[in-house]
């Protein structure tokens, strides 16, 4: 696995564990669930729960790339190549879903997906 790959697999890990922490940790600041389109505290705090719950999941992907990527340093090359394409192909597979639900979301789609794809490509081709 070429260095570049991992170097945009750890950022893309980096970024969706910012999303964790958003959706998370700060999700009732009304500058961070104003960022998830929302328009009201009433509507935040309908969505707190779905975003505690989904914030968990990105942590989770970012942390299995991160697993995948230390494997690879310490010998299991191929288990940890295979932790690594699959958490990236989840995070631009999400990507795709997000744009696919609601065009306005094509940027946050762009951001979520755009360093896994290219993580993915480095270790195919």
């Amino acid at each position: 696995m070429s260095l570049l790959a991992q170097v945009f697999a750890v950022i893309a890990a980096l970024i969706h564990v910012l999303f964790f922490v958003m959706e998370s940790i700060v999700f009732s600041q009304p500058k961070v669930w104003r960022r998830f389109g929302l328009k009201s505290q009433a509507d935040a705090d309908v969505m707190k729960g779905m975003a505690f719950n989904q914030g968990f999941y990105n942590l989770f992907l970012a942390l299995g790339v991160l697993v995948g990527v230390v494997l690879v340093h310490t010998g299991a090359v191929v288990s940890g190549v295979a932790a690594v394409v699959f958490g990236c192909a989840c995070m631009a597979l999400a990507a795709l879903v997000l744009v696919s639900s609601n065009r306005h979301f094509l940027r946050a789609s762009i951001i979520q997906g755009a360093l896994p794809l290219l993580a993915i490509s480095l270790v195919v081709f």
